[in-house]
């Protein structure tokens, strides 16, 4: 549960049809698990994709690795220790030439780095769960969790679970002589709650939209000391060059009033980037399917003591050159990383080789917030597919890691290339011992969200005698691991 007293709220689907392949385009290879997600936390979320999940809008999916037909691994870069390639620094003076004196190139040199399909998930099948749980006031939910030690000896109480209300509750028999939990935070008062939760929102207006230049590099004590990312990012460039370019970040979940702004210009860049670079029909791309999985999604906004000035959550970072939109990186500002979501651009800027500029302004992006939250120190690339040659793109960010689909401990990618030139499915963690830490381990203290009320698994089970859904629920509990599973909320109809 988030510091704000709000859970996230999932409904699983499993995962035992197959899926037309964004990578191969086999029309039945692609199988994954899944879930919609109604809202989540960014902690939350940090830990599904440390687990192999990823978001496509709302539907959170996770391949089924050993039997979808291009294994997607996930993939980080450690920001702080990157230095760009010789392919980098000539994108970067590409770039820069491009702005200086308006050169623009003529052949593309990262062609066919064009980045995730949007059909790599079966986006034509997913749809919002016909209920909404989340028309329940969160201040209505009963939390009967704390109560669960006198029906079953397979729950203990949750130190984070949220105090429900006297009224709510009064059907619960408190146990006299004990006083208050010394484990749980004392009760506040809900104006102090309103007023705390008001000012947040002002921190997060002032915080909406951020005008983002790479932080200039300490000044080297040798000279044999290599160039730094930024100072590759700023090289050449005069100070009246004959181009502007400009990089916004903008909150698109909940929708920013400068997001809102620039909303059709943004639209409107990504159905011609769809059309000339994916080869998408004019109908396929319309504005509700770029709002389902580019503008929604179901992290909520939330800001920390030590979390970046800018907050958590998911964001656009707009590349406006000469006061338009040419290029949008679909971004979420995670406890630990920056997690690229998406990237779409103007054809017309192709030769530029914007998706290799924008990673590399992403990288230095999430070193510039470590300096504010000292634990956000990686960039999340999405999926590594090693059995696909246009995506092994990715792997050339280094230093990075491959995440092992068994044990999901991180794999330098060099003692990965090996193992996946052998076969594409592999268990990358060369410790034949490790298992996973997080591995499911008692049922029963799965949370879920039944009419209303919060409750183990274990209370649920017995609520609803006869109930068949058990196997359903034990494969999302170990899917997302013991200490997900207790704190998110699976909703149960």
């Amino acid at each position: 549960m988030a510091a704000g007293g709000s859970y996230s709220i999932v409904e699983y689907f499993g995962g035992d049809d197959g899926y037309r392949c964004g990578y191969c385009k086999h029309e039945n290879g692609n199988f994954s698990h899944g879930m919609w997600s109604h809202t989540m936390t960014v902690q939350d979320y940090q830990d599904l994709i440390d687990r192999g999940w990823r978001r496509s809008g709302k539907y959170v999916y996770k391949p089924i690795m050993n039997k979808t037909c291009c294994p997607q691994y996930t993939i980080r870069c450690h920001a702080l220790n990157f230095h760009p390639s010789k392919t980098h620094k000539k994108t970067l003076k590409r770039v820069n030439k491009f702005l200086s004196k308006g050169e623009m190139p003529v052949e593309r040199c990262d062609e066919g780095h064009e980045g995730e399909p949007m059909n790599s998930v079966h986006e034509e099948d997913v749809r919002p769960p016909p209920e909404d749980p989340l028309k329940i006031d969160h201040g209505e939910i009963q939390d009967i969790t704390t109560s669960l030690d006198t029906e079953s000896s397979n729950s203990t109480p949750r130190e984070d679970a949220a105090p429900a209300s006297a009224e709510k509750t009064s059907n619960v028999t408190a146990k006299p002589g004990k006083g208050a939990d010394p484990n749980r935070p004392l009760c506040r008062k809900a104006k102090d709650i309103r007023k705390e939760k008001r000012l947040q929102k002002e921190q997060l207006k002032q915080q909406e939209t951020v005008s983002y230049s790479p932080s200039p590099a300490p000044s080297k004590s040798s000279s044999n000391q290599p160039k730094s990312l930024e100072e590759f990012i700023t090289e050449y460039l005069p100070n009246d060059p004959l181009h502007r370019l400009e990089v916004r970040l903008v909150r698109s979940s909940p929708p920013s009033p400068q997001f809102k702004a620039s909303f059709d210009a943004s639209y409107q860049v990504y159905k011609l980037y769809q059309m000339a670079i994916h080869k998408d029909p004019p109908d396929k791309p319309t504005e509700s399917q770029f709002k389902r999985f580019l503008c929604d999604s179901p992290l909520e906004a939330e800001t920390a003591p030590d979390g970046p000035d800018v907050g958590y959550g998911s964001f656009h970072q707009q590349y406006w050159l000469d006061g338009r939109i040419v290029a949008v990186g679909v971004l979420d500002i995670l406890p630990s990383c920056v997690s690229s979501v998406y990237l779409y651009y103007h054809p017309d800027f192709s030769s530029l080789s914007l998706g290799t500029y924008s990673a590399l302004r992403e990288i230095a992006f999430t070193r510039q917030l470590q300096k504010q939250s000292p634990k956000l120190a990686y960039y999340y690339l999405g999926f590594y597919v090693h059995s696909c040659p246009k995506m092994r793109y990715k792997g050339q960010y280094r230093p990075s890691d491959l995440l092992c689909p068994e044990t999901y401990a991180w794999v330098s990618i060099e003692r990965c290339i090996s193992r996946l030139e052998i076969s594409a499915y592999s268990r990358l963690n060369e410790n034949a011992q490790a298992g996973d830490a997080l591995a499911l381990k008692d049922l029963g203290r799965a949370l879920v969200l039944h009419r209303r009320t919060v409750m183990p698994y274990a209370a649920y089970a017995r609520k609803r005698k006869g109930s068949n859904d058990e196997k359903e629920v034990e494969q999302y509990a170990s899917l997302v691991g013991q200490s997900c599973v207790e704190r998110i909320l699976l909703y149960r109809a």
